[in-house]
């Protein structure tokens, strides 16, 4: 395995995602954008575990479980939020009530959950640039 090409790959895949979200959001599609919120956080999380392992990314959407692996020493604060994040992988994919999800992911409700996937994409960059 080529590290550097897996890290890129993983990468670009995320930085794809970016404008994602951002349609979703101005379309009002606020749970759509969580859900590539999620996304763009894992992939990014995939770029720094493999980059920290040398070692393909485990198959998982479980953020906490990649921020782990990748070695990050994480707050409480973190926890909880890559905790959150998370979750809207599922319930995103797998609604049981959409009308439920509609009421409850707002469009501030997303607008500061965007800010605050943002703000860890950041820091995983920081990472990866640090961990060259």
């Amino acid at each position: 395995m080529n590290v550097a090409e897996v890290v890129q790959y993983w990468m670009q895949a995320a930085e794809d995602d970016w404008p994602v979200i951002n349609h979703l959001f101005d379309s009002g599609d606020y749970h759509y954008a969580l859900f590539f919120g999620h996304l763009y956080i894992e992939k990014m999380l995939k770029a720094l575990v493999v980059q920290q392992t040398r070692k393909h990314a485990p198959r998982t959407h479980n953020l906490l479980m990649l921020a782990e692996r990748a070695g990050l020493d994480l707050s409480d604060e973190r926890r909880i939020q890559l905790l959150r994040l998370t979750g809207y992988n599922l319930e995103t994919r797998y609604p049981e009530d959409r009308a439920s999800l509609r009421n409850r992911f707002t469009k501030r409700y997303t607008k500061d959950e965007i800010k605050i996937i943002q703000e860890i994409g950041e820091w995983i960059k920081a990472e990866l640039k640090h961990g060259k």
